[in-house]
């Protein structure tokens, strides 16, 4: 199959009449630091004469409120994908997007909405039902140059593409001894939702995090689902995107201007000092419900959103920890084989003399997810448990 995908490239080249790019950009400065100000105290004065280009200027090391900003424009998590996307596209035109249903149709969440009127039917490329060989394909594809976002209709099909994705993605650079590289994107929506059914809420994280020669990704909000996608695409690894189902229609402010983020930084959204918070996804929305209710018990956490599933930012982990000693992790993955377990392991082993207890992790129930609502609640984490969680916590009880 990624043979296949090879024998596309030329095709699309072709019909460009323009080579691959070049130069391109894993993690640059400027992606870190061109649009958030990260920790700067700016005074007063400076702040006022700042430039209205830059809305997002986070103080004392707070994550900014892009929605409060007077720029920029409100923009929903799939059409900020669909944005990040479509600007990449643009810039480059070895981009290219294959998948079910994400020619004209749009796809299934309206990420890919209008790209094939304005690219053509080669650069978004719709497939037949057959996740192993269209994957395979855009493996291929990247190998000879091009740089192919693949979505999957929903991640629990992907599985059907677990070997292209674990031997071929994550493992040809190595393999062919650095002769080839793999940049390509694979993206879509996952997550428990509402009454999707077992086969319809995998998590597939814990899946793939133990691949060798793959990143992985959880984006959380508009501005961050822009960024990242925008980061994913331009990076020579493979990267695994993934897009939790019930946040398509979350809306944010996010800056007109472009920016890229870092694909292996974690984000500081709320600064503390009792309880460091690691969360991801949907639960960083859980967190922060959790957390209104805590700070009017008295109680300050610190909470982090790790975007970065492999590899962990521990230097942003371990500068929280070393601040509040206390950390707990909130996720939506599994409890056996999660990320939760990894995150722990990673946090034991590198922090362990700075912590004044054991890192305490919240979990999805480790059995299929149901269909009826109230039992679907029941395995994943609510922000009621995060909240007695802390509490127990800081009051030494566990």
């Amino acid at each position: 199959m990624a043979a296949a995908g090879a024998a596309l490239a030329p095709i699309i080249e072709n019909r460009l009449l323009l080579p691959p790019n070049a130069g391109r950009i894993r993690c640059s400065s400027s992606a870190r630091g061109a649009l958030v100000v990260r920790g700067a105290a700016l005074s007063e004065e400076s702040r006022k004469n700042r430039s209205s280009a830059l809305k997002a200027v986070a103080v004392k090391g707070e994550a900014p409120n892009l929605t409060t900003a007077k720029s920029g424009h409100e923009i929903l998590l799939f059409d900020a994908l669909r944005e990040g996307l479509e600007e990449e596209m643009a810039r480059d035109p070895t981009v290219c997007v294959i998948g079910e249903d994400v020619g004209h149709y749009g796809g299934s969440y309206k990420v890919t909405k209008g790209l094939a009127e304005k690219f053509g039917d080669l650069r978004v490329l719709d497939t037949p039902i057959c996740e192993n060989s269209f994957t395979g394909m855009g493996i291929g594809a990247a190998m000879t140059g091009l740089r192919t976002v693949v979505e999957g209709m929903n991640m629990g099909f992907l599985l059907l593409a677990y070997n292209q994705i674990s031997n071929n993605a994550g493992m040809l650079h190595y393999t062919s001894g650095g002769q080839f590289k793999i940049p390509i994107v694979i993206r879509g929506p996952g997550g428990v939702g509402k009454q999707l059914g077992a086969e319809h809420s995998q998590r597939l994280e814990s899946y793939f995090q133990s691949v060798p020669g793959l990143q992985m990704v959880a984006c959380s909000t508009p501005y961050n689902a822009k960024g990242l996608m925008k980061a994913a695409i331009r990076s020579d690894n493979p990267v695994i995107l993934y897009e939790h189902v019930l946040l398509y229609n979350l809306k944010e402010r996010i800056p007109d201007e472009e920016y890229v983020l870092c694909l292996e930084e974690a984000e500081l959204v709320r600064p503390g000092k009792d309880v460091t918070i690691l969360t991801y996804s949907r639960m960083r929305h859980f967190v922060l419900q959790a957390a209104k209710t805590l700070v009017e018990r008295g109680y300050d956490p610190e909470i982090i959103d790790i975007r970065s599933l492999k590899p962990f930012d521990l230097f942003t982990i371990g500068n929280s920890i070393k601040k509040t000693h206390k950390v707990l992790i909130v996720e939506e993955c599994m409890r056996t084989g999660g990320i939760g377990a990894s995150l722990r392991a990673a946090i034991v082993d590198n922090f362990w003399d700075f912590l004044d207890g054991r890192p305490e992790c919240l979990s999805s129930q480790d059995v299929p997810t149901p269909y009826a609502a109230t039992l679907e609640d029941a395995t994943v984490v609510q922000p009621a448990q995060i909240v007695v969680k802390v509490e127990q916590m800081c009051q030494g009880l566990v």
